[in-house]
């Protein structure tokens, strides 16, 4: 596979990822999703709605997301569509909870483990979809970003405990906690290929901040501080080449502040979910960056 093109920016402001989805050169028609994290309530990590505001007015875009499979504040449509209101995205863009009225089953060709992935049923009103991720770590993944983001992240409620017991259940979140590691990342690969099929791969962009730097997801409500500073706005077609960028600038950031943030990475083999996606033929590990 040719190497991927994967553009760069330090700079973290409205202003550059306009530029950035620019130069990117894919531009998303029709009805467009901007499937970001809403942030669960009490964290504070999630991407700024000031700091995406012109990208996603500019794209006449739809902020959407899918209920978290386990107890908190956005398990639930009504606590939901609160977060998306007191974090502020309603105020700059419509909002769209894709499994407000359930979910359908997207097939998975030669699945590692799934055969199907189950996704908010909205998914089906848009053309195209921009993965606009926070990269950061995470308590079970080792690391979100794109991949993580366009697989968990559009999956329903029930869908995420598909992913996480490698389909196993679709109800038994207890499960999710004893599946093999490498089972559950593998099928997070499963599921961004039934995304990117029921897509195409010609509607799809991925952006990914990697501010904030937290061990933690965005999902946690009480994320650790991040111990490592900002390092910037990367944008590509790919996002296996997206996710491998953003892992390799941690690792090369000058910063001793990211002993923390590898560990997390390494302790859960996060890198494995970039390797399986790989495999399945999703984007190539071997990019170039193109600093803007």
């Amino acid at each position: 596979m040719e190497k991927a093109t994967v553009y760069f920016t330090k700079e973290i402001t409205p202003e550059a990822l306009i530029r950035i989805y620019e130069a990117a050169g894919r531009e998303l028609k029709g009805k467009v999703a901007v499937k970001l994290s809403t942030g669960e309530p009490g964290g504070h990590n999630f991407l700024n709605p000031q700091l995406i505001k012109g990208l996603v007015q500019k794209l006449s875009g739809t902020i959407v997301e899918c209920n978290t499979a386990y107890g908190g504040k956005r398990s639930n449509n009504k606590d939901h569509w609160q977060t998306f209101k007191d974090h502020g995205f309603m105020d700059i863009a419509p909002c769209d909870l894709m499994d407000e009225n359930g979910d359908m089953a997207l097939p998975v060709k030669d699945g590692f483990h799934l055969d199907k992935n189950y996704v908010g049923e909205h998914l089906k009103n848009y053309d195209s979809v921009l993965i606009l991720s926070h990269f950061k770590g995470h308590a079970m993944a080792g690391l979100g970003g794109a991949l993580k983001n366009m697989s968990i992240g559009i999956g329903s409620a029930r869908g995420k405990i598909n992913i996480h017991t490698a389909g196993a259940s679709l109800t038994d979140f207890a499960a999710c906690f004893s599946m093999e590691q490498d089972k559950f990342l593998e099928s997070m690969a499963d599921a961004d290929l039934a995304v990117m099929d029921y897509v195409g791969r010609e509607n799809l962009l991925y952006i990914s901040v990697a501010n904030r730097l937290s061990v933690d997801c965005d999902c946690d409500s009480h994320p650790a501080e991040p111990e490592m500073a900002d390092i910037g706005i990367f944008a590509s077609t790919d996002p296996v080449a997206l996710d491998q960028a953003c892992v390799d600038a941690v690792y090369n950031s000058p910063d001793p502040g990211k002993k923390a943030l590898i560990e997390r990475m390494e302790s859960r083999h996060g890198i494995h979910t970039i390797e399986a996606a790989a495999e399945h033929g999703l984007g190539s590990r071997e990019y170039e960056i193109v600093e803007i």
